[in-house]
This record gives C-alpha cells, sequence and structure tokens, in this order.
C-alpha cells in the first residue's frame, strides 16, 4: 500500500492501521531498522509495520530477524531506558572514535551488548538525555528541547564519554545562567527587609553590598554586618548599638552622631569616613572594640570614646580633637600626624604607639606617655 507520510510517528501509525486493517504499533525500514522518528524516512523509503512481533524480512526465509547488526545492515535499534532510537553504527562510531558507544559498537558483540526480544540493544541509561547525544553524533549541533536540563545531558556525554559535546555543553551550561545581580541594597528595600523581621530574631545581613545607600536614623542596633559593603553609606544618626562591622568597608561613609556603643569593628576599613559626635561609650561598660581597624584620615572630632579598644588601629592624618578618650587602649596604635589637641587621654594606654607628627597642645588632661611610646 502506498501511504503518504506526514505529521507525526503516530500519525503515520494510525493511517497505516486504517489502510492495512491491522492494529500497527512499529515502522521498520527495508533492513529491519525500528523507525523512530519521521524525520529517519527518506522519499521512495519502503517501509514494514507491525502489530509488535519482531521483524520479518519478507523476502527471506520467513525467520525473525536476528539482531540489527548483521553483514547486510548498518543501522542498529537501541532501546535506551525504555524508549528506542534507530541509528546507523557509523553514527555511534566515527564522530566520536574514544567514547564509550564507539567502542561499544565498533566491532559487533565486543562489549557482548544484551538485545531486548525486539533486537534492540538496552542501555540503561535515560533517553531524554541521551536524544541530543544521539543527535549530536549525526550532524555536530548540540540541541535541546525545551523542558531537559542541560546539567543531565552533560552527565551523559560524560559517562559516553562524548568529550567535543562536553565543552560545548558547559558553555551552554555557563551562558543560560542568570547574571549575578551585584547591585546595592537601597533604603527601601532594607527597611522593607527590617520591618519583615521580628524584633528579637537575629538579622545577619553579613557581606552584603548596601554601598551608597541612605541608612541614616534607622535603627540597625545588634545586626550582623560583618564583611558588608558599607562604602559611601549616609549613617549619620543612626543606631548602631552593639552591632557587628567586623571587616566591613565603611570608607568614605558618613557617620556622624552616629550611636556606636559596643560597636564591634575589628579589622574594619573606615578610611576617609566622618565619624564626628558619635558616642562609642556605653554606661553598662560594654566597651567598643576597633582594634586592628583601618582609620586613615577619618573625622573623630568631639566623639565620646571613653575605654575604647583601638588596639594597633591604623589613625594616620585622622581628627580626634576634642575627643574623650579617657582610658582608651592605643597600644600599638598608629597616631602619626593625628590631630589629638583637646583630647582627654586619661589613664590611656599609648604603649608602642607611634605618635610621629602628633598634635597633643591644649589637652584636657596632663598625658605621661612612657619610654616605649614612639
Amino acid at each position: 500500500q502506498v501511504v503518504a507520510v506526514y505529521g507525526t510517528l503516530s500519525d503515520l501509525l494510525s493511517v497505516a492501521s486504517n489502510k492495512l486493517g491491522i492494529k500497527a504499533t512499529s515502522v521498520y525500514n527495508g533492513k529491519g531498522g525500528l523507525i523512530d522518528d519521521i524525520a529517519l524516512i527518506r522519499d521512495d523509503d519502503v517501509l514494514f509495520v507491525c502489530e509488535g512481533e519482531p521483524f520479518i524480512d519478507p523476502q527471506g526465509d520467513g525467520r525473525a530477524q536476528e539482531g540489527l547488526t548483521g553483514a547486510h545492515t548498518d543501522w542498529l535499534t537501541l532501546n535506551v531506558g525504555g524508549r528506542y532510537f534507530t541509528t546507523t553504527r557509523s553514527t555511534l562510531v566515527n564522530k566520536e572514535p574514544d567514547s564509550m558507544l564507539a567502542h561499544m559498537f565498533k566491532d559487533k558483540d565486543a562489549w557482548g551488548n544484551k538485545q531486548d526480544p525486539r533486537g534492540a540493544f538496552l542501555i540503561d541509561r535515560s533517553p531524554d538525555y541521551f536524544e541530543p547525544i544521539l543527535n549530536y553524533l549525526r550532524h555536530g549541533q548540540l540541541i535541546v528541547n525545551d523542558g531537559i536540563n542541560l546539567l543531565g545531558v552533560l552527565e551523559e556525554a560524560r559517562f559516553f564519554g562524548i568529550d567535543s559535546l562536553i565543552e560545548h555543553l558547559e558553555t551552554a551550561i555557563k551562558n543560560s545562567q542568570p547574571a549575578e545581580d551585584h547591585s546595592p541594597i537601597s533604603r527601601k528595600e532594607f527597611v522593607r527587609f527590617l520591618l519583615a523581621t521580628p524584633t528579637k530574631s537575629e538579622l545577619r545581613c553579613q557581606g552584603l553590598n548596601f554601598s551608597g545607600a541612605d541608612l541614616s536614623r534607622l535603627d540597625l542596633r545588634y545586626i550582623n554586618f560583618k564583611m558588608a559593603n558599607l562604602s559611601r553609606c549616609n549613617l549619620a544618626h543612626a543606631n548602631l548599638c552593639c552591632a557587628n562591622l567586623e571587616r566591613a568597608d565603611l570608607s568614605g561613609s558618613v557617620l556622624d552622631c552616629a550611636n556606636l556603643q559596643g560597636v564591634k569593628m575589628l579589622c574594619s576599613n573606615a578610611e576617609g569616613a566622618s565619624l564626628k559626635g558619635c558616642n562609642f561609650e556605653d554606661p553598662s561598660g560594654l566597651k567598643a572594640n576597633l582594634e586592628g581597624a583601618n582609620l586613615k584620615g577619618v573625622d573623630m572630632e568631639g566623639s565620646q570614646m571613653t575605654g575604647i579598644n583601638l588596639r594597633v588601629a591604623t589613625l594616620k592624618n585622622a581628627k580626634l580633637k576634642n575627643c574623650n578618650l579617657r582610658g582608651a587602649t592605643l597600644a600599638g596604635t598608629d597616631l602619626e600626624n593625628c590631630d589629638l589637641s583637646g583630647c582627654d587621654l586619661q589613664e590611656a594606654n599609648l604603649r608602642g604607639s607611634n605618635v610621629k607628627g602628633a598634635i597633643f597642645e591644649e589637652m584636657l588632661t596632663p598625658l605621661h606617655m612612657s619610654q616605649s611610646v614612639r
């Protein structure tokens, strides 16, 4: 019977069933190759349909074909995870001769490949991920249908050793990833975040980017800003009591009149920041810790810093005029060219600090520095 081939393979089976009066379930080419894709059919092909029985060559002796890898054909049918694929031995072997598929089908029965009752070679892998690999071996192009996970196809390519495809897939996966959003968090976004968080819950903003944000006059007590980017932020009049700013970037920020009682700023970078009139002094005795902080060129004029820990901090060229540094720990601190005029340094520990070029005129209390002060 002459049957027009159109639509999908299921359409062809339906038309063939009506024309031949059978329930067609499979289509074979003239050499016994199972057709699982209508695109494999060529003009003037002689096709055979059956109701599920093994292919029998009508020009032969009537016996079912013994496998699909005989000397008279190069066509193979693969049963991959229950789905059938028909291709040629050369497709599996020639493009990637060192792959697992090539070694499996280069020589007949070289791997002792198992076959199902229909003569298809059994491969226990995912058919959805295998299809793009087979198409790549056919025409050298990576084509993946919508809904197919590229990571799954990549895993199959690695399993079968299709090296040239692995590079294509890795590039495709990289290009499919959404670009990372490194844009700073705005005041509006952060306020919404604050309002949605219970007051007793720990708020972790570790490593977040707030660069240039206006966070002035906000209640930021106890928030973890460790390693956060707060450069060029406006934190004036903000309440940062007991906040964790360890290793945070505060360079160029404005913290004028901020409440910094008990703040942790170990090894933070506040170079060029303005901290005028800040309060670091906690009446309960909890001391602010700025040990190892980079405070080059900061303006801390008039700040209350009783008992503050500035050990080994860098305050070169900083302005500390009229600051209260009573009982402060300044051991090993770089105070080169600092303006400390009018400061209260009573009981301050300046052991090992560098005061080269520092200004101490008009101090409120006499300063008694040990010989270890440089």
